[in-house]
């Protein structure tokens, strides 16, 4: 995330946003909160912590630019148009950064700050943190800056982790390709070094871009990374309310070494945190973790040694605490007077709950009787003090599948046996129980699988007794053909006086073909004497005959085309007008179609216009036995020009 491009925000350089107390906010609207909850839940973008007039102005801007006025009506047209979260998220998540913003502040980082943390690593890895990376030219600006100060060293040592809640804005971030206006404020000098102009675009250079690794990270909700040396968090804090600044300045500090800085943005300011950071440089934004180092003698005493008995319990709570709160398991605590006591992050997102509602009573709120009831539940775990664990509970959400969750209810009691409450928590297993159903599924195969294979063995021995009775029926068969044998030895004497008889016939038939010979010499002459092109085919469009004029019009020859189905040819024969009228004269609808003129292409590429007569071919039986296609050039350009086309459809 970066600066706001709203007008009606806070501009870049106003420092009143962070580490001040917030103003009071307007009466929370049921509406608004509703469809903060339904984003949480459906797409996991959790904005319930960020400041409501700020994220009030977005929300309606889209809410202006779709054309409704509630907030329940807005929800309505994102179940309806998802494309829309998107547009309203690049809304509320406004992208805009550059490389190395505020000169100043990049100056003295180059010049005051990095120096001391390169000395600090004594030649160990750095490891770098841009959380809210927006399209990641800050990311990549403190890599340009390490690559030049580390120098040859720089890809084993320097690990650049660029975080953001948008995806969108990631995508454009690993891509590393930016326009002309996007890098005109990148010094000449890095611009040369570490960019490659790629089609009127600058792309960060493979080396450096390989350096830099691209996730999404909620500030809000996710674990942060660990073992920081430089950790840029650049006007994120601004959007969120005292209450969640609060908790993500302690993830921060969690994320960097005792001797890491923290680079902040112009608007934001830390005042309220000066127990967990101390200004380096206040102007230019640079912090570092509050330490609490006690010396003794020349050496150095662990944090942990010096600390009160009562800071390390401090400690030691909060540390608590913030594994509860970062539990992957969604859990609730409900206090012995019936009273939401605490919710954990994963809570938040699944069952729809917020700070709000601690100290409700825990009858009145949705997840006590949904997805099951657990009130009776709860009332048992009391009385008894014994857990209680519900299986496999169906829940229906917003998706389309159900979820099934295990749930499970832990009396918690102090030392002295007095029961304090109870801890609920809920476990996703819709996964491990879609599994356990594919298993039961195979099973179930396996025992038809087995079932099938007794049979087909039983099938198998009736077979096998048939064949030894199919044994002696050859044996008894053989016992015939014997006699057979004698019977065709007396046939073969028959067979030459028939072969005598066959040699008078074989030389009739000669005298047939050189009869069939001449006729068809005969008709080819008929045939290759039309101007139009003619084309036969059996009753399956089988091509028959093809004769020179048609290879003169398609540029197939005979030899290509008979044996082919015609509509199967590769020429610009008219196929999707001529397989309707093929169809109709040869199944008998009708006897002929005449004269229809079709556009075609012929074998030149050349559009031509052509008159097709179409004739049904009858035996002497009156049976169909084809179809006889003439396909006459009548283009103005054709031999014997053009001529007037009969009526469409005309039968004969």
């Amino acid at each position: 995330m970066a600066d706001p491009q709203d007008p009606q925000d806070a501009p870049d350089d106003v420092p009143d946003v962070s580490g001040a107390p917030d103003a009071p906010d307007a009466p929370a609207d049921p509406e608004l909160e509703r469809l903060l909850g339904f984003l949480r839940d459906s797409r996991s973008f959790d904005f319930t912590g960020y400041k409501r007039p700020s994220l009030t102005r977005r929300i309606r801007h889209r809410m202006r630019e779709v054309g409704v006025t509630s907030y329940d009506e807005y929800g309505d047209v994102l179940q309806l148009q998802p494309d829309e979260f998107t547009a309203l998220f690049n809304t509320i998540l406004i992208n805009v950064t550059s490389f190395f913003r505020d000169a100043d502040a990049w100056t003295a980082l180059e010049r005051d700050v990095l120096p001391g943390v390169l000395e600090a690593s004594q030649g160990g890895p750095i490891r770098v943190w841009s959380a809210g990376s927006a399209a990641g030219q800050e990311a990549y600006s403190i890599a340009m800056l390490l690559h030049e100060m580390v120098g040859s060293g720089f890809r084993e040592r320097v690990k650049i982790y660029a975080t953001d809640v948008d995806e969108e804005a990631l995508a454009h971030a690993r891509q590393a390709s930016y326009t002309e206006r996007e890098v005109a404020g990148l010094p000449e000098r890095y611009r040369e070094r570490y960019l490659d102009q790629v089609g009127g675009r600058f792309v960060v250079t493979p080396d450096l871009r390989r350096s830099v690794i691209f996730g999404r990270n909620d500030l809000t909700r996710d674990a942060p990374i660990s073992r920081i040396d430089v950790l840029l968090c650049r006007n994120t804090l601004m959007y969120f309310n005292a209450e969640t600044q609060s908790r993500i300045v302690n993830r921060l500090a969690f994320a960097l070494r005792p001797d890491g800085v923290l680079f902040l943005g112009k608007a934001e300011m830390l005042l309220n945190h000066a127990s967990v950071f101390d200004p380096i440089d206040l102007k230019r934004r640079f912090f570092r973790r509050v330490r609490v180092d006690v010396a003794e003698g020349s050496g150095f005493t662990p944090p942990w040694r010096s600390q009160s008995r009562a800071v390390v319990a401090d400690n030691a709570a909060q540390l608590r605490n913030e594994l509860i709160l970062t539990n992957p398991v969604a859990q609730i605590a409900v206090s012995a007077d019936g009273r939401l006591s605490m919710i954990n992050h994963r809570a938040n997102a699944v069952l729809g709950l917020a700070d709000r509602d601690l100290g409700r009573p825990f009858q009145d709120l949705e997840v006590s009787y949904r997805p099951l009831e657990l009130r009776s539940h709860l009332a048992s775990v009391a009385e008894t003090q014994q857990p209680v664990w519900l299986r496999e509970a169906e829940w229906r959400r917003s998706g389309p599948e159900p979820v099934y969750v295990d749930v499970h209810l832990v009396p918690l009691t102090d030392h002295t046996g007095a029961f304090l409450g109870a801890s609920i928590s809920f476990t996703d297993v819709t996964r491990f129980r879609q599994l356990r159903v594919e298993v039961e599924a195979a099973n179930r195969q396996l025992e038809v699988a087995y079932e099938e294979l007794q049979s087909t063995n039983e099938e198998l021995e009736t077979t096998n007794e048939e064949l030894q009775s199919t044994v002696e029926e050859l044996e008894t068969t053989n016992e015939e053909l014997q006699s057979t044998n004698e019977e065709l030895e007396t046939m073969n004497e028959e067979l030459q006086s028939a072969n005598d008889e066959l040699q008078s016939t074989n030389e009739e038939l000669r005298d047939r073909t050189v009869e069939i010979s001449d006729l068809n010499a005969f008709m080819q002459s008929i045939l290759g004497s039309l101007e139009a092109a003619v084309v036969v085919v059996d009753p399956d469009l089988v091509v028959q005959v093809w004769t020179r004029q048609a290879h003169d019009l398609w540029g197939l020859r005979d030899d290509e085309t008979v044996g082919q189905h015609l509509l199967n040819l590769d020429s610009g024969m008219p196929s999707a007008q001529l397989h309707p009228w093929l169809r109709s004269v040869i199944t008998g609808q009708q006897p002929a179609v005449v004269g229809e003129v079709l556009q075609a292409v012929n074998r030149r590429g050349r559009t031509v216009r052509l008159r097709v007569t179409v004739t049904a071919l009858q035996t002497d039986s009156e049976q169909l036995a084809g179809a006889l296609l003439l396909m006459e050039d009548v283009s103005d350009d054709a031999p014997g020009g053009p001529a007037a086309p009969p009526a469409a459809g005309a039968e004969v």
